[in-house]
């Protein structure tokens, strides 16, 4: 993969550490009715690093409409606590059975599995909270419950885990139903962090229709870029263990193509993605830059 820019790096860390203070505020509204447990495992995952991806384009995208990033905060943090559940229940053992995430302890292991279940729940309302109580006016509010809804649910990313899981033992018998798959566990709530921006900002239906088409050219390049760092990345810097893939036979893109080929439709991807956002003009280069970072990072 290419080098990741300065500019890229410097410009998500700015956004990180909004992004991170916001989060541990919207920890703070939890009150002395919830148990202390359960606080404690939400905060340990919720808590503990990474790129902050999506809530980055949450802020990005509401920017690049001509919105203000303290109106998409709310927005951003509860795409976060929606991906962080999905991470918590996926290294159950029940599911992915990691031990590492985010090089700690996976949430299970610190806690249990049953405090992981509930943490994972907890967050996943706590997200649809935020939003009804904080974005407006109310009927935005609407659309981006709407949106993360129906890219979380059974149609988007659950929907696309469950077919996941099904491929491990039934195998997939094309690329693109490999494509469909991650469209779904992936893209889904990676576009949806793209709309629920535009949307806060007052977007046009031909802004969110750009944004939408970003947002699934980068959801795919970013599940073909974890692909390869399965096979080329160390646990080191991923922070997970590597090579899980081809030791459990899964399919992927690697797998399917090759890793030049699936290094070339990642790029392709991206390419697809920055035209896609040309709409915004001047706007368009924190989302542009970010997508390269994307296929560039080594984590």
């Amino acid at each position: 993969m290419p080098q990741a820019s300065q500019s890229n790096m410097t410009g998500l860390s700015s956004l990180r550490e909004e992004i991170e203070g916001a989060l541990e505020t919207s920890l703070g509204r939890l009150s002395s009715e919830t148990p202390q447990r359960l606080q404690d495992a939400m905060a340990y995952s919720l808590m503990a690093g990474g790129k902050r991806l999506r809530p980055a384009l949450v802020l990005m995208a509401c920017e690049a409409c001509g919105g203000q990033r303290a109106d998409a905060l709310s927005a951003a943090c509860a795409m976060e606590m929606v991906h962080t559940y999905s991470l918590i229940h996926d290294d159950l053992p029940a599911m992915d059975d990691d031990d590492l995430r985010r090089g700690v302890p996976t949430c299970h292991k610190k806690f249990d599995e049953a405090t992981a279940i509930l943490a994972g729940d907890a967050l996943l309302t706590l997200a649809f909270e935020i939003i009804a109580s904080d974005v407006q006016p109310t009927s935005v509010a609407l659309d981006c419950c709407l949106d993360l809804a129906r890219a979380a649910g059974p149609e988007g990313m659950v929907g696309g885990q469950m077919a996941d899981l099904q491929a491990e033992t039934a195998g997939v018998n094309s690329l693109e139903q490999l494509e469909a798959i991650h469209r779904r566990k992936t893209g889904r709530l990676i576009r949806a962090s793209l709309t629920l921006g535009g949307r806060i900002a007052g977007a046009s239906p031909a802004e969110i229709t750009a944004l939408s088409v970003y947002g699934n050219a980068v959801g795919l390049a970013f599940q073909i870029a974890d692909d390869l760092l399965d096979v080329e990345g160390s646990v080191d810097k991923m922070g997970k263990a590597v090579q899980k893939d081809a030791s459990h036979q899964k399919s992927t893109y690697p797998s399917w193509m090759g890793v030049e080929a699936s290094r070339q439709r990642a790029e392709q991807l991206v390419d697809d993605a920055c035209r896609a956002i040309a709409i915004f003009e001047e706007r368009r280069l924190p989302l542009e830059e970010l997508a390269r970072f994307i296929i560039a990072r080594d984590h």
